[in-house]
């Protein structure tokens, strides 16, 4: 059997071919290293990489994972999280990270972010506890929280579009703290046990923190305060306070001329001494309607973030801040 002698040509061909195989595998598997490692939901550490929708949920990821976790929040500081429009950034930080925790309802853009998002470990806020409406209208007339009238819709019970301010109520956001530790635990089992200790930790601190506004609110004068927007639904219910706001949840709404003569009316029957701006809207209107009153004006902060006008450096400096705003207006004795 006679055997063909391979050319020079075949065998650099064949060489070249050879070449580009291990070139090619190797390109591949370069690839393949630095996808596993931009989707591990970890950093350079080693710690879990946690996007945050805004301030509150940032509070409760950095308070909960601790050294464990490498937080960055959506909503920069003195940005109104209604109003927030990503950036692509932004958005593909969604797919690199470890966790997420956002509250769904209150900021439509990330809602549609996090849902076209690959992320494994995704916490929603408002499924961690009971939502409720709030600031309803019932025969034309926009009821506060407090008000009490058989069949009020603004109590019915809803998860899907209800109020979305639950972290203004202590009780509810040690609730949700319980909730985004299970979630982290999930993503980084083995700081499991440090994530729930450092929940545990909060909610003690939170109900101390309810415990001051049980106690503060006592023996007042008046149970109804009115604020620009309808954020404080929940604390007012948990206080057996009456919320009565300008606009409804939507900071940036107009109110009517109807509402504003049902506020003058609100003011002068029941005693109402101070109208409550906050720091991330514009304090116009109820600058206006308190000169109209001859009231006075004063903060009550959401805590939709934390800015150089807050009255305080975190969570929980700023609602220490709220109640003594709130015992003052009330006339707390």
């Amino acid at each position: 059997m006679n055997v063909r002698p391979t050319s020079p040509r075949s065998a650099r061909s064949a060489r070249i071919t050879t070449g580009a195989i291990a070139a090619i595998a190797a390109l591949g598997l370069l690839s393949l290293t630095a996808c596993s490692s931009g989707t591990s939901g970890k950093n350079s550490e080693g710690k879990l990489k946690v996007v945050a929708s805004f301030y509150p949920m940032e509070f409760l990821a950095k308070e909960i994972g601790g050294d464990h976790v490498s937080v960055s929040v959506l909503t920069k500081p003195g940005v109104e999280p209604h109003d927030l429009e990503l950036t692509p950034r932004q958005t593909g930080s969604l797919d690199e990270a470890g966790a997420i925790v956002y509250l769904k309802g209150l900021q439509p853009a990330v809602d549609k972010a996090i849902k076209q998002s690959s992320a494994k470990h995704v916490v929603d806020a408002a499924s961690l506890t009971e939502l409720e409406e709030h600031g309803t209208e019932v025969d034309g007339h926009e009821h506060g929280s407090g008000d009490d009238h058989d069949g009020h819709e603004g109590h019915e019970h809803k998860h899907e579009g209800g109020d979305p301010h639950i972290w203004l109520d202590p009780v509810k956001y040690a609730q949700v703290a319980k909730g985004v530790a299970k979630a982290l635990g999930e993503a980084d089992p083995d700081h499991k046990a440090d994530f729930e200790k450092n929940a545990d930790a909060l909610a003690n601190k939170l109900d101390g923190l309810h415990k001051k506004f049980e106690a503060g609110l006592k023996n007042r004068a008046s149970d109804t305060f009115i604020s620009t927007h309808a954020a404080f639904g929940y604390l007012a219910e948990r206080y057996g306070l009456t919320e009565e706001s300008v606009s409804g949840i939507d900071p940036e709404s107009e109110p009517s001329a109807a509402r504003m003569k049902d506020l003058h009316k609100v003011a002068e029957e029941h005693h109402v001494s101070t109208i409550f701006f906050e720091t991330l809207a514009s304090p116009k209107t109820a600058k206006t309607l308190a000169s109209d009153l001859k009231l006075k004006t004063d903060v009550l902060d959401p805590l939709e973030g934390i800015t150089d006008e807050s009255k305080g450096d975190d969570y929980f400096e700023v609602m220490e801040s709220n109640l003594a705003a709130l015992r003052k207006a009330l006339g707390t004795k």
